[in-house]
């Protein structure tokens, strides 16, 4: 009987197979263009084009377009026909109203976490915690949303729900945007340690499988996100939540 050949795979930079590799690159651009909504370098109300993006990226049309398809159909862009894109502006009633969709689905990833994390999840949470602990006076805003994204993608791993990702990134994304902006732009408030303490007792909370805990520490750091709310409410200036407003004055 004749032996049957093994189609070869097309194998690119890594070593990895095309489509393997193919796929990193869409996650890549995804990760890429958010973290720029994140930090505002892509200001909120601003008109960009695809190519635009790809230069800012580094990365193809095809990942690039993939991305932009779904930050749009995370309400993150909005794509205008025949007018390119745009960076979704910041509505804070509306961003609001959704904090509190993002409560009640935090406290299920944390209930789901606690029932289902493994030792190496747990573990990894540790790990984590001590992290914070020792930069908890120090860490800068771009640090803590390197530790942030970490502890988000840990406690929905430890879920184990596929589809409670696809529902809770964009609100991350969302609220990280927020937090970016609170703490750049708002007066005093530049210190993290209370957003810190927030998310330490969530970790330490699951990783030791305390329920009641870890649900009034999520509530607790809910209850932080929306105070950011109040603040902004009170005097930020609305070109920070959409960059299209004209100024008041013109220099």
């Amino acid at each position: 009987m004749a032996k049957t050949k093994n189609k070869p795979q097309l194998v690119v930079d890594g070593g990895q197979p095309a489509r393997a590799n193919r796929v990193n690159f869409l996650e890549l651009a995804y990760q890429r263009i958010e973290n720029l909504l994140v930090n505002c370098e892509l200001k909120p109300g601003r008109q960009l084009t695809l190519q635009e993006l790809q230069d800012m990226t580094g990365l193809g049309r095809t990942p690039v377009h993939n991305a932009v398809s779904r930050l749009a159909a995370d309400t993150l862009l909005v794509i205008v026909p025949r007018h390119g894109l745009k960076v979704a502006p910041i509505d804070l009633s509306r961003e609001r109203l959704l904090l509190q969709l993002r409560r009640d689905v935090e406290r299920f990833v944390v209930k789901l976490a606690i029932e289902r994390a493994s030792l190496s999840h747990r573990n990894q949470m540790l790990h984590i915690e001590r992290a914070l602990k020792e930069r908890r006076s120090a860490i800068t805003l771009a640090e803590f949303n390197v530790l942030d994204r970490r502890i988000d993608e840990i406690l929905l791993s430890a879920a184990g729900e596929p589809f409670l990702v696809h529902t809770l990134r964009p609100l991350h994304t969302i609220y990280r945007r927020i937090g970016f902006i609170h703490h750049t732009h708002t007066l005093g408030t530049s210190d993290l340690t209370r957003t810190v303490d927030c998310h330490l007792s969530v970790l330490n909370a699951v990783a030791n499988r305390h329920l009641d805990t870890a649900l009034a520490a999520t509530d607790a750091l809910i209850g932080f996100v929306e105070s950011m709310f109040y603040e902004m409410e009170a005097g930020v200036d609305p070109r920070l939540l959409d960059c299209s407003i004209e100024p008041i004055f013109k220099l």
